[in-house]
């Protein structure tokens, strides 16, 4: 069950329903310290890491939950562990790599040494020098470890949480999410490569940009210029119980339909383009079920995209009210040939900053951010195919419900 609190933002007004969304929430600084307290170091959770990036005794890697700095680390027993990335000491960063592997963590301000559970194991100078100076006598090590997350393993992919009421990891996302994870995630994955993206815009605008469906063949002319991706496709919408997650897909047809939807100039072009590579559509229904795109979003701000071959996990992170970054790891599997591997990595130039199809997406949050300083109490009008939140499949993406069900978990966590 969601989390509430007292609202005390009387800056944010913001009527009953889901169809309205203030643009206070995307400049609001009051709001933006909530977030962090009630939403990233609350009773949910967020998005860490995959298991393959951390597949090595003394592995770490180093991440945010919202902008709390935090270190996934495999202790030498063999166990996933997280914590924050602060000194207990005086605050300083710990780890300054990516990723790394080390028996022991120090901080290079005054020497302080974590082991790889968090705990504090050594204090240089704790007794002095020469008797003199030093820690108190009644200084406890055990007292200072760093502050840990727990952690929860999906199929591979890392969750965290700061909270010890947040509910089991298999409950918060429910068995519809649960069964699509599964799908991507069916067997052991590898690292490809990063990508990190500034966003001029708050994270919220990204993640309203990712549930919602029906803008693709609107924003992304690639999709439509080369029939990737057309709202007259087979396909729909998932929406979990709680309404804060859901999965968008779509599935190829044939020529027949495709020239169908062209008929409706729905910025369909009528020059006959073509790539000067175009085995970079060269699909592969690897999955078998025909399913050529899935884009499944965990509340609050965790993306799994499937785009035909190209596999990758995206997280959006605030940086500030009006900044945030888009972390994109792309994956493939550990039993990958060399010509599929070479197909992922080709077909990774749909996505990321100038990514033939997603390029868009990081410029639009920034145009809506220009606009909220001057909007006053205007809001979003969010009604595409409704005004409330229905859980179940739906089978059609001519809808914002999905948008409607991320406000509707915000509002309800946020107490406003």
């Amino acid at each position: 069950m969601s989390q509430t609190v007292a609202n005390d933002l009387p800056g944010i007004h913001w009527p009953a329903g889901l169809n309205r969304v203030p643009y206070q929430v995307y400049s609001d600084e009051a709001l933006a310290r909530r977030e962090q307290s009630v939403l990233f170091e609350g009773p949910v959770w967020s998005f860490l890491c995959l298991e393959a990036e951390v597949p090595n005794v003394n592995d770490v890697a180093t991440t945010f939950v919202g902008e709390a700095p935090v270190i996934v680390a495999r202790d030498p027993d063999g166990n996933l562990n997280a914590f924050e990335n602060r000194c207990a000491h005086r605050g300083a960063l710990l780890c300054l790599k990516s990723h790394d592997n080390t028996r022991r963590i120090s901080c290079v301000y005054h020497n302080w040494v974590y082991d790889l559970k968090g705990n504090l194991t050594s204090v240089t100078f704790q007794k002095g020098i020469h008797g003199k100076g030093g820690m108190p006598a009644d200084f406890d090590r055990q007292q200072h470890g760093l502050r840990r997350l727990l952690v929860a393993n999906v199929n591979g992919l890392l969750f965290g949480t700061f909270s010890t009421n947040a509910p089991p990891i298999e409950e918060y996302l429910g068995p519809e999410i649960l069964k699509r994870i599964k799908r991507v995630m069916h067997k052991p994955v590898k690292v490809l490569g990063y990508i990190d993206q500034g966003l001029p815009s708050n994270w919220k605008l990204y993640m309203e940009n990712v549930k919602d469906p029906y803008h693709a063949s609107l924003l992304h002319t690639f999709f439509t210029t080369f029939k990737l991706n057309r709202l007259s496709q087979p396909g729909g919408i998932v929406v979990s119980e709680s309404g804060a997650h859901h999965v968008s897909y779509s599935m190829l047809e044939g020529r027949d339909k495709a020239s169908e939807y062209e008929k409706t100039e729905l910025r369909a072009k009528k020059e006959d383009y073509r790539l000067a590579d175009p085995t970079i559509l060269d699909g592969v229904d690897e999955i078998g079920d025909g399913i050529s795109l899935q884009i499944l979003a965990v509340f609050p701000n965790f993306i799994l995209q499937q785009i035909q071959n190209a596999l990758a996990v995206r997280k959006v992170l605030p940086k500030g009210v009006a900044k945030s970054d888009l972390i994109w790891t792309h994956f493939g599997y550990v039993d990958d040939d060399a010509k599929m591997t070479e197909t992922r990595l080709k077909q990774s130039n749909l996505v990321g900053p100038a990514g033939y199809i997603s390029m868009e997406d990081g410029a639009v949050g920034g145009f809506i951010q220009r606009t909220v300083a001057g909007a006053g109490d205007s809001k979003e009008i969010i009604e595409m195919g409704g005004r409330g939140v229905e859980a179940g499949l739906h089978d059609t993406r001519a809808t914002e419900m999905p948008i409607r069900g991320f406000w509707q978990e915000y509002r309800a966590r946020m107490g406003i």
